[in-house]
């Protein structure tokens, strides 16, 4: 992919949520809200503070993140839609449970 963001900016692809509820009911694609949850593609460096630092952000690329569901802006990257967002448009990281730390709960 030929895209790096700038500064605090995190380029996310967003991840398809189910087709259906929990009782089976298949939900047509009219009436889907776009998913505010995503993977973090790619981010910037980070901001520059008063002295001319660079804090280093928070999320990295491989992370699955929440996100504010009208913040960013819609782009095209090699023909995939993305978007980038600032890292304060970034509600959380959600945190996969793998199979071994189920058993050990």
């Amino acid at each position: 992919m030929g895209f790096k963001p700038l500064h605090d900016r995190v380029l996310v692809r967003r991840v398809a949520e189910e087709q259906k509820t929990k009782g089976g009911i298949i939900i047509p694609d009219t009436a889907q809200e776009k998913p505010s949850e995503g993977e973090v593609i790619a981010t910037g460096p980070g901001v520059r503070n008063d002295e001319g630092k660079v804090t280093p952000l928070d999320v990295k690329a491989g992370d699955r993140v929440l996100f504010s569901k009208y913040g960013g802006t819609e782009v095209k990257v090699d023909g995939e839609d993305l978007i980038i967002l600032r890292e304060s448009d970034i509600l959380g990281i959600v945190e996969v449970e793998t199979k071994k730390s189920k058993k050990a709960a």
